[in-house]
């Protein structure tokens, strides 16, 4: 069975850019089989240059083109369904140049669309009171992703989802999200790789954007126990005999390529 690759990056194969136990070496094996993959992150404070620099540094054999992030599915998005808008943007982290295809305005007064990134400093009390504001004038609001946390070598910290939550009861209105857990993201990826969704091999961290969400687009999912995995989390899920459960569950990316060949029956 032909497959493709699609990787997590933060909490898979790095954690605050240190490259994760055999992660090297596992994904340089499966470069070797000329397996088709793509990197696809939620990271919005990076661009894909600097991502693939990040990654090269640690060791990794990475190019820009390979990456995928939230930030450029969204500008996909916006460009498409808002063409020439003006677009404010609320991100903690510079990625203007993975965002070419929309017309940006740090003026909120200015913007036609608003645009909420990654969670961090930038999301104040005032900024995001701003965005209510807009959004119950009618201004669309789009989510780059709905995360509720990212890894950190210090923990966990809270990410945009826990902000979208409370601006969606107060609104009464839905935000849409573009990247993991939506499927027009797998969607995106997968017809970059040219191959159908059953053929496409999605591992992540996160086990309701990456991998449950993976298999609800059809993909395959895996599971890998670090970063922001949690033992607990999976044995609820194994409770719940009705309920979706991860496809494959590894300790770490260094597992997946036994994995793969499991999988492909090779």
């Amino acid at each position: 069975m032909a497959l493709g690759l699609l990787l997590d990056i933060d909490g898979v194969m790095v954690t605050s850019w240190k490259a994760l136990p055999g992660a090297v070496e596992a994904v340089s094996r499966l470069a070797d089989r000329d397996i088709p993959r793509m990197f696809l992150t939620n990271t919005t404070s990076r661009s894909r240059n600097e991502i693939a620099e990040l990654l090269n540094d640690c060791g990794f054999s990475v190019d820009a083109d390979e990456i995928l992030t939230a930030a450029k599915l969204t500008a996909e998005y916006v460009s498409s369904t808002y063409p020439g808008k003006r677009v404010w943007v609320l991100n903690q982290g510079p990625i203007a140049e993975d965002m070419t295809e929309v017309e940006l305005t740090d003026d909120p007064a200015d913007a036609e669309v608003v645009v909420l990134g990654g969670a961090g400093s930038v999301f104040t009390h005032d900024s995001l009171s701003k965005v209510l504001e807009m959004l119950l004038d009618g201004v669309p609001v789009i989510a780059m992703h709905r995360s509720m946390t990212w890894s950190t070598a210090d923990g966990l910290s809270i990410d945009t989802g826990v902000y979208l939550e409370g601006l969606e009861k107060a609104s009464g209105k839905k935000i849409k999200a573009i990247g993991k857990p939506s499927p027009l993201g797998f969607r995106a990826a997968t017809d970059r790789l040219g191959l159908e969704p059953t053929q496409v091999v999605m591992v992540g961290d996160d086990m309701h954007n990456d991998v449950l969400g993976a298999q609800a687009s059809a993909l395959i999912g895996v599971l890998v126990r670090t970063g922001k995995f949690r033992e607990e989390g999976l044995n609820a899920l194994a409770r719940d005999e009705f309920g979706p459960y991860p496809d494959h569950v590894i300790d770490s990316v260094a597992d997946l390529p036994e994995l793969i060949d499991k999988i492909s029956g090779t």
